[in-house]
């Protein structure tokens, strides 16, 4: 019997992990704030640390 909950608890979190892949709101939104020099995320509006231009 436990055996069998832990399985389907399993198998929900894989379907959750499934549908969580296809779309994740906000993707792009975050992959803008990175730099594109070095790929740190960057806070604020200002240039990022490592000189690149942001």
């Amino acid at each position: 019997m436990l055996s069998k909950i832990v399985v389907l608890f399993l198998v929900f979190i894989a379907i959750l992990g499934m549908f969580g892949k296809l779309r994740m709101p906000g993707a792009k939104r975050l992959a803008d704030r990175r730099c594109p020099k070095c790929g740190r995320f960057r806070i604020g509006r200002g240039p990022c640390d490592c000189g690149g231009k942001g």
